[in-house]
């Protein structure tokens, strides 16, 4: 489709804003629905090994449809009986996560993209006051590759208000500028998604979960998500 401005003829794709991608896997049938079922449910949450586990699945699971839009190119390899063609990526890969929660969500991706360099960033939260109504985000730690030019899976399983992402994501800038982002979680919420579109440049990012829960209780907890996350998978903290 083209359009006309002022008398020159250009694609039409080259003067709409592309608007963000949102998947949501849940919108259609499979496997990560019994991961799900179990994770949610208070019965097999006392088994963290299982809880763990369902968390990296999905993690491997959204890593998989990740790997379909990357650009790949046609490569010959040598075999005992003669030589292949085959078509392997040529994005380079930086996976990051947040700390403590993301990281057997950050296992699924790397079970994946095992040649992907790796981000970690702490970004927890503060409550700003008694009634743990009001949250804030600190960030105090970050390990990084240069992500400049390469594709960027920010891994955190719980996407509530975005503010970690986001200061995980700004935290990352600090050592390039990647060439697309894939925002990743296992249970979004509207607000969060909206945080995104917000603080993150539409036109190369895409959010990616397994579930999208319908807000958030007074503790910016997502309802009825699972929980806390971290404590799910390591056990509660002081």
């Amino acid at each position: 489709m083209i359009i006309t401005i002022q008398n020159k003829i250009v694609p039409l794709q080259s003067k709409l804003k592309q608007s963000m991608k949102i998947i949501n896997l849940s919108e259609q049938n499979s496997i990560i629905g019994q991961y799900m079922a179990e994770m949610r449910d208070v019965e097999y949450q006392k088994n963290r090994l299982l809880f763990r586990n369902n968390i990296t699945r999905i993690g491997e699971f959204e890593a998989f449809e990740i790997s379909k839009t990357l650009d790949y190119e046609t490569v010959d390899v040598t075999t005992p009986l003669g030589v292949a063609q085959v078509n392997v990526p040529t994005d380079k890969i930086v996976l990051a996560t947040i700390f403590r929660a993301g990281l057997p969500f950050h296992e699924g991706f790397l079970n994946i993209f095992d040649h992907a360099g790796n981000a970690f960033v702490s970004a927890y939260r503060e409550y700003t006051d008694a009634e743990h109504h009001k949250v804030g985000i600190h960030v105090e730690y970050l390990a990084t590759p240069s992500i400049d030019g390469k594709n960027l899976i920010i891994a955190d399983p719980m996407l509530a208000t975005g503010g970690s992402m986001e200061l995980g994501y700004k935290a990352f800038l600090t050592k390039g500028t990647p060439k697309r982002i894939h925002v990743c979680s296992v249970i979004a919420t509207p607000e969060g998604i909206e945080h995104i579109k917000n603080a993150f440049p539409e036109d190369k990012t895409t959010i990616w979960c397994a579930a999208i829960d319908p807000g958030m209780n007074e503790h910016k907890y997502i309802v009825p998500g699972f929980g806390d996350a971290g404590d799910l998978c390591y056990g509660g903290k002081l």
